[in-house]
């Protein structure tokens, strides 16, 4: 008996393999490969990209049924989270993972743990019964986590978090490298007095400081140990910190650059240097970290900042899972991290003569 994909049910109107494989000019068996992962090595990127343009145009997708009943594969994918509601990056990371997944043919079941171990145990658990062909682990902060044991049962990866086990591969923003070019968009401005104000104990704080000082160490630049200021994650935060660096500190004593952890506390500074009466970017620079949307551009002065990766790393955490469905092969526990961009605005300018 034949398969039912690239034959069309008489009157249904629904466009086959074999359709695209007349449009783009190639054999049927070429289509079969795009469609079923079997295209690397077997067809050039030249002729993949006309298969993939021919099904758009018809609005080809393959059938479901039809090839995980070829591949003992279910097409979808599931993705296990600790807080996609909280989160202003959520929707960017899914949006990530969802556009590669579809693009491959694949669907993602995403559930949302709200942190609690035994709901991650029992969503791991509900979704290999549900036979999906792997599964993304992802948190919305950077932390270690506890690898909730089904997953050492199928394909899995990690996203914005690392195993405490390191039993599994991770994408996760290098945050180290981001905290040096929040340094840099100091430095070549003529920045030589700058603080950071803002972070916790965890390891994105710890690692954007270290990337910070490395960037200021180059040049011969140490920073004082009290403009190190950590006072969390928040508005609240980004004032407090602003308050003490700045309230009667004389303006040739005080930074003339600061580097906040996250927008946030971006927005706390910029609060305290207008109730204090110093102007932005006039007498003081400021970086931000994240490009938290819908506030780091309408802050007053909009903020440069450091943008995370969130929609890449659900592209390359589902890419990641993707090949390793297509070859069988786990891939190695291995650590990617991503760049981190700048988003330049107005809340920089040059160090000001004093």
């Amino acid at each position: 008996m034949g398969s039912a994909e690239g034959k069309q049910a008489p009157g249904s109107g629904r466009p086959t393999s074999r359709d695209v494989a007349r449009l783009a000019g190639v054999s049927h068996t070429a289509v079969s490969f795009v469609f079923n992962g079997r295209a690397e090595g077997n067809l050039s990127p030249a002729t993949q990209e006309r298969i993939r343009q021919a099904a758009v145009q018809l609005g080809y997708r393959p059938d479901p049924v039809a090839r995980s009943l070829r591949r003992s594969r279910t097409a979808v994918i599931g993705l296990v989270t600790d807080e996609i509601a909280s989160s202003p990056f959520a929707g960017r990371l899914l949006r990530g993972a969802m556009d590669t997944a579809w693009a491959d043919g694949h669907l993602i079941l995403t559930v949302d743990s709200g942190g609690d171990p035994a709901k991650e145990d029992a969503a791991v658990a509900e979704l290999l019964d549900r036979r999906v062909d792997g599964i993304i682990y992802a948190a919305m902060s950077l932390r270690r986590v506890r690898v909730p044991e089904g997953l050492h049962r199928t394909h899995s990866v990690l996203a914005n978090c690392l195993p405490e086990d390191d039993s599994l591969p991770a994408v996760i923003p290098a945050e180290r490298a981001g905290g040096r070019t929040a340094a840099r968009l100091l430095l070549e401005r003529g920045h030589r007095r700058v603080a950071l104000v803002g972070g916790h104990g965890d390891i994105a704080s710890a690692e954007r400081l270290r990337g910070f000082r490395d960037a200021l160490r180059a040049e011969g630049i140490t920073v004082p140990r009290d403009w190190v200021v950590r006072t969390g994650g928040e508005i609240s935060g980004g004032h407090e910190g602003a308050v003490r660096l700045f309230d009667g500190t004389p303006a040739d004593r005080r930074p003339t650059g600061v580097f906040a952890y996250n927008d946030r506390v971006a927005a706390g500074v910029l609060h305290a240097a207008t109730r204090l009466g110093i102007s932005v970017p006039g007498d003081l620079s400021v970086v931000g970290y994240d490009d938290q949307e819908h506030m780091a551009a309408y802050l007053t002065p909009p903020l440069t900042t450091v943008a995370l990766p969130h929609r890449e790393m659900g592209e390359a955490a589902t890419r990641l899972l993707l090949d390793a469905i297509a070859t069988g092969r786990t891939p190695p526990a291995t650590v990617r991290r991503l760049g981190c961009p700048v988003i330049s605005r107005a809340s920089v300018g040059p160090a000001p003569i004093r």
